[in-house]
Formats: C-alpha cells, sequence, structure tokens
C-alpha cells in the first residue's frame, strides 16, 4: 500500500480535529476567497442575474474541474452562501444506486445547492436518474417488478448541482452538456499563497515573519490545500522546538524534517523522476511502466504526480509516453548532493 504523502493534495486525515480545522479555514464568502479571480467574477455575476430576476429560477448547474486541492469544495460551499442557500455534500462513489440519489434528490428544497465531488465516478444507472433530475427537475422512479412495474415521474424543486472533478475526460457527454457554467481551477500564484498562508496563521492564532510565510509559499506546489497542512506541520515543529513563532530557521528545519525541497518536491516526487531516468535515460517511459517502477496506481501518477510535475517543466509528455527533461534531470543531480 502506498504512503500517504504530506504535499498529496487529497483529503487523507481520518482525525476528527484535523479536519475541524480544515473546515474552520475555509473562506464562505468570495472576498474571503483568496485567487481563482476569472473564475469568482463569473460566479458572482451568474449568482447576481438570479438575485435580480427573483423569478424562482435557480442558477444553471456549475462544472468545476482541475487539479486536487485548488478548493472546487471551498467554492461550492462559498457558491452556497453566496446564494443564501443551504448546501448538501455527498460523493461520485458515495451514490451507489439510483435508489440513493432519488432518496437526496428528494429530499431538497427550492434554490438548494447539491455538491457532487468527484462526479466522473458516478455509475452509469445513477447518471441516467441525473439526467432529467437536472435538465427538467424530475425524477423517474419505477414502482413494483415483471409485467406490473409502472413508472411514476415526481417534480423536484429547482436546485443546482455543482459537479467536481480531476477528470473531464471521464465525464459521459450527456452529463457534461448539461452544465450551464463550466469553469477549471488553476494552479494559484506564490503571492496568493502567502495571503492563504497569512490567512491561515491568523484563524490558528500563530505568529509568523513575512520571511517564513514566502519561503513556505515556496514549497507548497502553489496550491491551498498542501499550504495549509504544511503550515499546520510546521506550527507544530515551532511550538515544540521554539517558541511556537514561525521564522525562518525554524520553517527551514521543519521542511528538512518533511524532506520538502526548494521546488516542493516531497520524496516520492523525486523517487520517481529518478527511477525513470535512470532505467530509461531519455527513452519515453509507458503510464503502467511508472506504475511498476514506483508501486502506485497509474490513477495516482496522473493525478496527483503528474500535474505538477509539468507545471514546473520538470516531465514532459510525448506520444510514446512520459520523458524526463532536462531541468527534471538537473534537479535529479541535485538532490543527490
Amino acid at each position: 500500500m502506498a504512503i500517504e504523502r504530506l504535499v498529496e493534495p487529497t483529503m487523507a486525515s481520518n482525525d476528527a480535529e484535523e479536519e475541524r480545522i480544515e473546515i474552520s479555514l475555509r473562506p464562505t464568502t468570495f472576498s474571503e476567497y483568496v485567487g481563482q479571480e476569472h473564475l469568482k467574477r463569473n460566479l458572482k455575476l451568474a449568482i447576481d442575474a438570479v438575485r435580480k430576476r427573483n423569478d424562482g429560477s435557480a442558477l444553471d448547474h456549475i462544472l468545476l474541474y482541475g487539479p486536487p486541492g485548488l478548493g472546487k469544495t471551498t467554492m461550492a460551499g462559498v457558491i452556497a452562501h453566496e446564494l443564501g442557500a443551504s448546501l448538501r455534500v455527498t460523493s461520485g462513489p458515495a451514490i451507489e444506486r439510483a435508489g440513493d440519489l432519488a432518496s437526496i434528490l428528494t429530499n431538497l428544497k427550492d434554490g438548494d445547492v447539491l455538491f457532487i465531488d468527484e462526479i466522473h465516478r458516478l455509475r452509469r444507472a445513477v447518471e441516467e436518474v441525473l439526467y432529467s433530475a437536472m435538465e427538467d427537475y424530475k425524477l423517474d422512479i419505477v414502482i413494483g417488478k415483471g409485467p406490473a412495474a409502472r413508472s411514476v415521474r415526481l417534480d423536484l424543486p429547482r436546485f443546482t448541482v455543482i459537479g467536481a472533478t480531476t477528470r473531464t475526460g471521464s465525464l459521459a457527454g450527456p452529463l457534461r452538456d448539461r452544465f450551464g457554467i463550466i469553469h477549471r481551477l488553476e494552479y494559484y500564484k506564490e503571492p496568493e499563497i502567502e495571503q492563504i498562508i497569512n490567512r491561515t496563521a491568523g484563524i490558528l492564532s500563530t505568529e509568523i515573519k513575512p520571511e517564513a510565510t514566502e519561503l513556505l509559499a515556496t514549497r507548497s506546489r502553489l496550491t491551498p490545500r498542501i499550504a495549509n497542512r504544511i503550515f499546520k506541520r510546521v506550527r507544530d515543529y515551532a511550538d515544540v522546538n521554539g517558541d511556537g513563532i514561525i521564522d525562518v530557521p525554524t520553517a527551514k528545519g521543519a521542511l528538512e524534517l518533511m524532506e520538502i525541497d526548494y521546488l516542493g518536491l516531497d520524496p516520492a516526487d523525486r523517487n520517481m523522476l529518478r527511477l525513470m531516468y535512470e532505467n530509461y535515460g531519455d527513452r519515453p517511459v509507458g503510464l503502467s511502466t511508472i506504475a511498476a517502477l514506483t508501486g502506485d496506481e497509474t490513477t495516482t501518477i496522473e493525478d496527483f504526480y503528474e500535474p505538477y510535475l509539468l507545471q514546473l517543466g520538470l516531465l514532459a509528455r510525448t506520444p510514446k509516453g512520459r520523458v524526463v527533461t532536462e531541468k527534471g534531470k538537473r534537479h535529479i543531480e541535485e538532490s543527490k548532493k
């Protein structure tokens, strides 16, 4: 089984206190939400239009996609708050049968927001129920079995589905076409990550020096969730090994302990690049081969390793496979020293 990585941008912690802190760090309004300015402008316009019409219509269904950890779930909460609506949260894998979805839909009220994380993992039978629910606000259910079975169409409240996915290519075309607003969340800029770290420090009542904030921002893979996760571990280090104040020496000590280098790569990232280069040199490497080398699933390689390594230019995709770039080779050599 793969080891959990500190810089993996997924929510993997089962600790109730960690989850409580994570929720408390989430912004609830557009003004609090740092970054993604283009997305915020478009969503605010759509929400303001719905409010101005005030004709009982719901906000268009929204699809948010992009790498994990960039704030899709948080944005869903912000949208619901700005609408003054209730938010119901579920995920694709959690809805196993069409009946599960029917139960969720019939308990919604007018204006409610239904957030479906990992919507690309919905089962086909569930998707088919969702089609008419999203388009016509109708729910088709079958009562009885065999020759006595009959179909009943129920009216549903006017609600908004917000779907989140890291893999838009895995979404069925008919489902994707039912979203009126589709946006990609981009990686953040370092100054935006610094704002997020400072906001987190304020919420957690921790003093952090500006130089330390800048240092942590460079190690956070341009991802808010990772920035907050690293900050919390550095805060622990400062509490145990110092006076609780995060300065540059404290931050460097914690980062060295976590083995996160100046590009934000951890041992797993460096190991993948090293294995690819040492075993295949400049030749392209297939995805299944990389997975065999690292002991990870191919989906893990695609969703969690590749996006940031491609963003940095350490890895390149070719028609024949993945290749370590010249920049990646230099980083491998530097990490050996």
